[in-house]
């Protein structure tokens, strides 16, 4: 029974150890441990309840973000996969590429995106599908590359021009953002004559 006891830590952990700490119901069943003990471990402080659903080692290190890694895993479906993208102001947060703190997370989902449970308070949701090339890693979570960032920026018009011309500027200047792909963009959207003509301003 000890053996079996620490083989299920020992998973669990691996679980968490690529995520901040943290892991789902699923997981945690996965690992070896059956549901009706979940609020044992709560208990006794061995696991942190983050949400429902989502739980926290207590013992293990924080990083600086941890919410990031939180409401990625909210975003999993049923098989277990994160279907969520930081996006928009948060992207160009994550990048650095603003001295803009957006009050909220926000995180782009497939349109085919579906919960049964209300939002939470702390994101805002944007409905699209979002190509693997378009994203990166960051703090271990998937995020919308600068150029993408930045253009679905411009279209949402939430935020000024003139911030998005300096983070295009600024990521050109960083080589985070490269002048082919800003050049692959515009033609990509050459049908759209105000996308393009703001790329080729901010770009020259």
């Amino acid at each position: 029974m000890a053996q079996k006891r620490k083989e299920s830590a020992r998973r669990l952990y691996e679980f968490a150890e690529t995520q901040g700490g943290f892991f789902t119901t699923k997981q945690a069943k996965t690992a070896g441990y059956a549901e009706n003990t979940h609020p044992y471990h709560v208990q006794v402080q061995n696991w942190i309840r983050e949400h429902h659903g989502i739980y926290r080692l207590a013992n293990f290190p924080q990083n600086d973000r941890p919410d990031l890694m939180l409401w990625w895993l909210w975003s999993k479906n049923r098989e277990g996969a994160s279907q969520g993208v930081y996006s928009h102001e948060t992207a160009l947060s994550l990048h650095d590429l603003t001295d803009l703190m957006p009050a909220k997370l926000h995180l782009t989902v497939p349109k085919t995106f579906r919960r049964n449970s209300k939002i939470p308070r702390q994101l805002v949701l944007h409905s699209m599908d979002v190509p693997d090339q378009d994203t990166e890693v960051l703090h271990g979570v998937r995020v919308t590359r600068p150029l993408r960032t930045i253009v679905d920026l411009f279209y949402a018009g939430n935020v000024p021009i003139s911030t998005l011309r300096n983070a295009l500027r600024e990521g050109l200047h960083r080589g985070v953002i490269r002048r082919n792909e800003v050049s692959a963009t515009q033609h990509k959207l050459r049908d759209d004559k105000k996308i393009v003509q703001f790329l080729r301003n901010a770009a020259a």
